[in-house]
């Protein structure tokens, strides 16, 4: 993990290398009642992009097995931070997650609980204007745990019927046509011919998951920012240059797990990140993998049921998925 200098004289008081971002972070647990010795809050106020900034990341130790991860959702039922806090007995940290269709109230992303896919992706987007006989396929990014405690970052195929999903390692390859549906097969099409094989071009047939979150578009590959909004058609186009309240996750080498949040849409307060300096963010953190999830009035972290900052929304958003980190009662 990056390396950060303590600066004498400023108790909990943090600074990142020099970068991008270039976020000053304090250490603020003693806010958050009492947490596990292996779990962190820290906050920073350092503009981003030259403009007001309120930012947040809690960092938790994989391996400690005092900690629970694991994620609340069922579509169709959405619920407020705040209610999933009351309701699953005062877990230590809960956040929004996934994506979902605001009519229906449905995860679009995927989700894995207790290691079985209990939300699917949404592979196809119908086109508009002139293109409304046209699709978009894509694979769903989702970052996951594994029993192991392992943290990952890929992209998905997920389908009704199967336990786990389909996982790729390499940057995914969006399709464009006039079929409103695709089969793995078509992001795979070896698979015909070796289905037993367990890797094979970049595909992980069985991507084994005690925990996992869907979101996008991903951040960081390789400790490096390569973001693929374009290609998960998440936010295409000229989008990744909009500045809105954000929620991420990533993940260190030496096993650490980052939930960052970010405030925005409050003028000459906080004004929010774009996916590029969101990416900086966790650059400077020494993440080696990251994903964006859901923003905008859908973003608010609680750590012992607190807010970290107001959502943009005038209250809490309900939302169908959110991932929580618990203290273990084995």
């Amino acid at each position: 993990m990056t390396q950060k200098t303590l600066l004498a004289g400023a108790i909990g008081l943090l600074v990142a290398p020099f970068s991008f971002s270039q976020q000053v972070w304090t250490k603020v647990d003693s806010l958050y009642g009492d947490l596990p010795g292996s779990m962190h809050v820290y906050r920073s106020v350092s503009p981003i992009g030259g403009k007001p900034s309120v930012a947040y990341y809690v960092e938790a130790a994989l391996k400690d097995k005092q900690l629970d991860f694991t994620v609340e959702a069922k579509d169709s039922v959405r619920k407020t931070p705040a209610q999933y806090y009351r309701q699953l007995d005062s877990p230590l940290l809960v956040v929004n997650s996934t994506f979902f269709d605001v009519k229906t109230g449905v995860n679009i992303c995927t989700v894995v609980k207790d290691g079985e896919l209990v939300s699917y992706h949404r592979h196809t987007i119908a086109g508009h204007g002139k293109d409304t006989l046209t699709y978009h396929h894509s694979l769903g990014s989702a970052i996951g745990i594994s029993a192991k405690r392992e943290a990952d970052v890929a992209w998905v195929y997920t389908e009704r019927g199967r336990k786990t999903p389909w996982a790729f390692e390499k940057n995914p390859q969006q399709r464009i046509d006039s079929f409103e549906s695709l089969s793995i097969y078509a992001f795979a099409p070896y698979l015909h011919h070796a289905p037993t094989r367990k890797k094979s071009h970049g595909l992980v047939e069985q991507w084994k998951m005690q925990t996992a979150v869907g979101g996008g578009p991903v951040l960081l590959q390789n400790g490096e920012i390569q973001i693929t909004n374009n290609e998960e058609y998440r936010f295409p186009g000229k989008s990744i240059n909009d500045r809105h309240p954000r929620t991420a996750m990533g993940y260190t080498k030496d096993g650490k797990l980052i939930i960052l949040a970010i405030q925005g849409r409050t003028a000459g307060v906080a004004e929010g990140a774009d996916l590029e300096q969101e990416a900086a963010i966790f650059k400077d953190l020494g993440c080696y993998e990251a994903l964006n999830l859901d923003g905008g009035g859908s973003t608010c972290l609680l750590v012992n049921g607190k807010e970290v900052f107001k959502p943009s929304d005038k209250e809490e958003r309900p939302v169908p998925a959110v991932f929580i980190i618990r203290q273990s009662d084995k």
